[in-house]
C-alpha cells in the first residue's frame, strides 16, 4: 500500500497548541523501593491477554504489574480520575495529539528508552513541539468493512445476482446494489441482514462517531492541503450518510433499534452468520473467534475498504494508523517509571513478551524486533495484503485531531437521535460543526 510511514505517521503529526492539565504529585514508590507497574488499558477486548501478560511477567521478574480496564468509551474520564489517586496508573495510553495537549505534564521523555528506538519508523513516534518522544504506538492497526466470503460466494451464485465476484465491489454504488439486493434477499442466504446491526447504545457508538467519520475528515485535510482545523466544514457529510444510511437500512435489525445495540451485539451477529458485513478493525478477531456458536470459517473472514461514494475510491485501501500511544507517568517515582519501561522492553523485545503481542493481542507491531512476525489471525493477514498492494492508497488515521471525548459522545447522540428518526440530517450536520468549533476553541483557550 502506497506511503505507508507517511500514513501512519500522520495520526501523530498535527502541530497543536499546549493546552494541559495540571499535574498531581504522587507518591506510587513500591514496597522498600521495588518498582511496579500500573497499566491502565485502553481496549476492553484486549483486558483478559493482559492480565495473562501481567501475571506471566511477574512470575518471571517478581515485579508486580496491575492492569486495570477501562469502560468502553470512558477512557478519558477514566485517566483523569485514576491520575488523581496516589496509586496512579505508571503506563497509560494517549489519543495522539489532542490526547498529548491534555497529558503532556504527566507524559516522561521516552526519546531514549530501547523500545523508542526500536520503531520501525521513527516517524511513528508521538512527540511534542520541543522534538521528544513522549508516546510510542503500541501497534499499527486498520479497519473497514469485514465480510464473511462465504456469504458472499453463496450470494454470487443466486440468479440475477448484482456482481460475480468481491473483485467487482470497489466502489459505493457497486457495494449498494450489492447490499440492498442481499437484504431483499435474505431470506434465500439464510441471514437476518446484510449488515450486522449498527451499535448506537451509550459508549458504543465508536465505530462510527470516530472510525467512520475518519474517511470524511481525512478527505476534508486533504482537499485543504491542512492537517487540522478550528473550523470543521465536514464537506463530505454527504459520503458518510451514504454508508451511515446503508448500514441502518440494509441491517439485521430496524435502523430505529441501533441506539439500543452494542459492538458485542454487532460482532456476535457476523460471528453467527446472521450478517455479511460489520464495520470494525484487525482487533476484532477476538470478538468473533471468541463468540459461541461461530459458524465463520477463519479463511472467509476479509476486509473491504469503507466505501463511501467519493470520486477515485477504487483505488482507496482501507484505514490504516495507529491511535494508543504508550506513556510513562513522569509523576510516579523514580523506581515505578523504571519497572514500567522494563515492562514495555520486555513486552516488545523478549521473546515471550513478543509472542503475547503477536498471537494473544493479534498486535501488528512497529518495532524493529519483530521482523516478519506478524500475527496469524485473518483480519491482521487482511491488513498486510492491503498494505502490501502497491496499486491501493490506505486512508490514514487522522481522527485523533478530533477536539475532545465531549464532541464525540455529541456527535454519537446527534447519530442515535437520527436513527431513531427524531432529527434530519441536516441538524447532524449542523451539530457537529458547531460542537467542533465549540471543543476546538476550548481546548485553545
Amino acid at each position: 500500500m502506497k506511503n505507508l510511514k507517511r500514513i501512519v505517521a500522520l495520526a501523530a503529526a498535527a502541530t497543536l497548541a499546549v493546552g494541559s492539565l495540571a499535574a498531581c504529585g504522587n507518591d506510587q514508590g513500591g514496597a522498600d523501593g521495588e518498582g511496579s507497574v500500573y497499566f491502565l488499558n485502553w481496549k476492553p477486548e484486549s483486558e483478559e491477554t493482559y492480565g495473562e501478560i501481567a501475571k506471566k511477567y511477574t512470575e518471571e521478574t517478581g515485579v508486580e504489574v496491575k492492569v486495570v480496564t477501562a469502560a468502553s468509551g470512558t477512557y478519558e474520564s477514566t485517566l483523569q480520575a485514576e491520575m488523581t489517586k496516589s496509586d496512579a496508573p505508571t503506563l497509560f495510553q494517549i489519543n495522539g495529539p489532542v490526547g498529548l495537549m491534555s497529558w503532556q505534564d504527566y507524559a516522561a521523555d521516552l526519546t531514549d528508552t530501547a523500545f523508542a528506538k526500536d520503531l520501525s519508523d521513527p516517524g511513528l513516534a508521538l512527540k511534542g513541539s520541543d522534538g521528544k518522544v513522549y508516546g510510542v504506538p503500541l501497534a499499527v492497526e486498520g479497519f473497514g468493512i469485514i465480510y464473511n466470503d462465504a456469504i458472499m460466494r453463496d450470494y454470487f451464485a443466486l440468479d440475477g445476482a448484482k456482481a460475480a465476484s468481491m473483485d467487482e465491489i470497489n466502489n459505493f454504488a457497486k457495494l449498494k446494489e450489492v447490499a440492498d439486493d442481499m437484504q431483499a434477499r435474505k431470506a434465500d442466504l439464510g441471514i437476518d441482514g446484510a449488515f450486522a446491526a449498527t451499535s448506537l447504545a451509550t459508549g458504543e457508538a465508536w465505530r462510527y462517531q470516530t472510525h467512520l467519520f475518519n474517511t470524511s475528515l481525512y478527505y476534508e485535510y486533504q482537499a485543504d492541503g491542512i492537517t487540522d482545523t478550528d473550523a470543521l466544514k465536514w464537506t463530505f457529510n454527504e459520503e458518510f450518510k451514504n454508508i451511515f444510511d446503508l448500514y441502518l437500512t440494509d441491517s439485521t435489525v430496524e435502523k430505529t433499534l441501533a441506539p439500543s445495540k452494542t459492538v458485542t451485539d454487532s460482532m456476535a451477529e457476523f460471528a453467527t452468520g446472521k450478517a455479511a458485513f460489520v464495520q470494525n478493525g484487525n482487533w476484532a478477531w477476538s470478538q468473533i473467534s471468541g463468540v459461541e456458536g461461530n459458524t465463520v470459517a477463519e479463511e472467509d473472514i476479509k476486509f473491504l475498504p469503507i466505501y463511501t461514494g467519493h470520486q477515485g475510491e477504487e483505488k482507496m485501501g482501507i484505514n490504516v494508523g495507529t491511535e494508543a500511544f504508550m506513556a510513562v507517568n513522569k509523576e510516579a517515582s523514580e523506581a515505578d517509571q523504571k519497572a514500567t519501561i522494563d515492562f514495555i522492553n520486555w513486552l516488545f523485545s523478549n521473546e515471550t513478551g513478543m509472542k503475547y503481542v503477536t498471537e494473544d493481542l493479534g498486535f501488528i507491531a512497529p518495532f524493529k524486533a519483530f521482523g516478519d512476525n506478524t500475527p496469524s489471525d485473518p483480519l491482521a493477514k487482511e491488513i498486510n495484503r492491503y498494505i502490501s498492494n502497491p496499486d491501493l492508497t490506505a486512508v490514514p488515521w487522522v481522527f485523533g485531531t478530533m477536539p475532545s471525548s465531549k464532541f464525540k459522545d455529541d456527535f454519537a447522540q446527534l447519530l442515535a437521535q437520527y436513527a431513531s428518526g427524531n432529527v434530519e440530517w441536516s441538524a447532524v450536520v449542523d451539530g457537529v460543526v458547531e460542537n467542533w468549533a465549540t471543543e476546538k476553541a476550548s481546548i485553545g483557550g
